[in-house]
């Protein structure tokens, strides 16, 4: 990666990579799980937190020894383990549920993930039997010398029997090349001894990508926006432009809400029903959005609460505000949420319409029906009372005076 990085912590919208791949594993029902590490430990550790528990592989000898070193807790594991790469992001829950279930029904020592590629240049080769039985996985150089194009690769995520996995692991020896130790001659030690071997396809071939170089990230990254605009459009949000739309992972959007182009939704936001979102908008996280609402073109909002049937439409950014129902918001309305120390609260009550170019310094409430005129500025502590208008720099209550009607 050329990063002082580690690189399971590199993001995908937002999420480093090892994140995908530790929630997959959760929601595939595997609640207990260990990860072994040897660049960057303590930036892993703070991140995970107690999420799984880290190893550490002192020297960096391959995956053969990184499993190894799992075994000081797991050893005397009675079931079985699921073996699978941190930077694999992509992997589906589905797919380990299967590979679990096929291991447990046919009584394996191993099972594991293969994908069939018309270009497997790169990857080790599953050999198998004239029986069709797996004998062992090769390196791509290695794999030549059957005379034909060995097109079934390995994906790298196994299930295991523990006891035949630590015993196969005593027994495998580095490799002259890379003088690393390989998980993957485990297949052939287990194969040689009887035991069975069994795979299971992936159906979806991009579930197969690690992250060695910027540009897997970035085709990773394209793999895991297009399943989040999929997974909206098949729920009923009617999403315009899916190249420019970027919505990240555990962003909840309501049916018949129309997601214009170039808008940016990070994690942590929801949205309601038929609302109305974009183009150019940008919603951070904390983000609450009611039904019916529009926030148009230009617009940032920041742990923002708006309530039904309200309007954010033009060049606007609000911070740390909770604004009510059936509320206007005027081009170029700023809520002022930073005095340099802390972020501070801004209220505008139901029905409050908010004038072109209005800055509100927080903290301050703008109560029920008020108006802020054009272009005024509303210092902190200065709330509006409901029903007031405010006009002017600084803003100030607008005196109500009769008139004669002739």
């Amino acid at each position: 990666m050329k990063s002082d990085v580690p690189k399971v912590l590199h993001k995908i919208l937002g999420r480093p990579i090892i994140s995908y791949v530790l929630d997959a594993v959760g929601d595939a029902g595997i609640s207990k799980t260990v990860t072994v590490a040897g660049f960057g430990i303590d930036r892993l550790k703070e991140l995970l937190g107690e999420e799984t528990k880290v190893v550490i592989q002192r020297k960096l000898l391959g995956s053969g020894d990184a499993v190894k070193t799992a075994k000081r807790v797991l050893g005397k594991h009675p079931g079985d383990i699921l073996v699978i790469c941190g930077d694999t992001p992509l992997i589906k829950p589905r797919t380990i549920k299967d590979i679990i279930e096929r291991h447990k029904a046919a009584g394996a020592s191993a099972t594991l993930l293969t994908v069939r590629l018309k270009d497997p240049a790169g990857y080790g080769r599953i050999i198998r039997s004239n029986a069709g039985k797996i004998v062992k996985i090769m390196e791509e150089e290695d794999a030549h010398s059957y005379g034909e194009v060995v097109n079934e690769i390995n994906v790298g995520t196994y299930c295991f029997k523990a006891k035949d996995l630590f015993e196969a692991l005593s027994g495998i020896r580095p490799n002259n090349r890379k003088k690393e130790f390989f998980l993957t001659d485990v297949i052939e030690i287990l194969g040689k001894k009887g035991l069975p071997v069994e795979a299971v396809s992936a159906k979806d071939a991009s579930e197969m990508i690690g992250i060695n170089t910027r540009k897997d990230l970035a085709v990773a990254t394209a793999t895991v926006k297009s399943r989040i605009l999929n997974e909206l459009m098949d729920a009923g949000v009617t999403i315009e432009d899916p190249l420019s739309t970027v919505i990240y992972p555990g962003a909840k959007i309501g049916r018949d809400t129309v997601i214009y182009a170039n808008t940016y939704i990070e994690s942590d936001v929801e949205i309601g029903a038929s609302c109305l979102i974009g183009p150019f908008t940008r919603l951070r996280k904390g983000v609450r959005i009611g039904n019916r609402v529009e926030v148009g073109n230009f617009v940032e909002l920041v742990r923002t609460e708006v309530g039904d049937d309200t309007k954010v439409k033009h060049h606007t950014y609000l911070g740390d505000t909770k604004l009510g129902k059936s509320a206007n918001i005027g081009a170029g309305v700023i809520t002022a949420n930073y005095d340099g120390k802390n972020k501070n609260r801004t209220i505008i009550e139901d029905g409050a319409f908010i004038g072109v170019g209005a800055r509100l310094i927080a903290p301050l409430s703008i109560g029920k029906g008020a108006v802020v005129g054009a272009g005024a500025v509303v210092p902190k502590n200065h709330d509006v009372p409901k029903g007031a208008t405010v006009l002017g720099v600084p803003a100030r209550i607008l005196k109500k005076r009769l008139h004669n009607v002739t």
